[in-house]
């Protein structure tokens, strides 16, 4: 399941079809996709998992699930889920979910809680990890509610690398500890960015897959 950052890659990646027009809808999602026909993207957007896909009255929101995937002006051999061709260009999505949402993303999302956001907010996150003493603290780092974008990858690595036992629970640790832990998930996600973004990713895991 792509995390956070992966995300953030993609929403860059998609960047150059901002403002314009889409010209031809298909895809095998049994959502209203034709509404995007004719409409043009104001913006792309990512909140943990989710991409987002702005248009002026409503969003459509791609999340990758455990096995799903993009191509960008290129296609698998698959049927996409959703597939938006543009006058020089196409986004093809596959094997994920794909939804509408017509609220305005502001009364949906909590953008404080994107630990890849500008916006990001510790004091929050803490304040929330305060009403979960109870929950591992491997749980708790995969709390979208606190962590939005924090997955498997990030889990395992901060906790190795800030040494924590993932059977913890979030209230033993202590404040410094706690601190730590809630810096480090931050940090570790751009460091994931940036060697994703090489292609080195792989080769700076300490203890993931291990």
């Amino acid at each position: 399941m792509p995390e956070g950052p992966s995300i953030v890659i993609l929403k860059e990646l998609a960047a150059p079809f901002k403002g314009k027009k889409v010209i031809a809808v298909t895809g095998n999602s049994k959502v209203e996709k034709e509404r995007a026909l004719g409409e043009t993207v104001i913006d792309f957007k990512s909140w943990g998992k989710h991409f987002l896909i702005c248009f002026p009255h409503f969003t459509i929101k791609i999340h990758f699930m455990l096995f799903g995937s993009y191509r960008i002006n290129e296609e698998r051999e698959s049927t996409p889920r959703l597939s938006l061709k543009f006058r020089k260009g196409v986004m093809n999505f596959y094997a994920c979910s794909v939804k509408l949402l017509e609220e305005p993303l502001d009364e949906f999302y909590d953008w404080t809680a994107d630990v890849m956001s500008d916006v990001w907010d510790p004091k929050a996150a803490r304040k929330k990890l305060k009403q979960k003493g109870t929950m591992l603290v491997c749980d708790a780092l995969l709390d979208q509610d606190i962590f939005a974008g924090s997955g498997n990858i990030i889990k395992n690595e901060v906790l190795f690398r800030i040494k924590v036992h993932p059977q913890s629970t979030v209230g033993a640790l202590p404040a410094r500890k706690l601190t730590e832990l809630i810096a480090e998930v931050r940090k570790y996600s751009f460091d994931f960015l940036e060697w994703k973004k090489a292609f080195v990713l792989r080769k700076h895991w300490l203890v993931h897959t291990k």
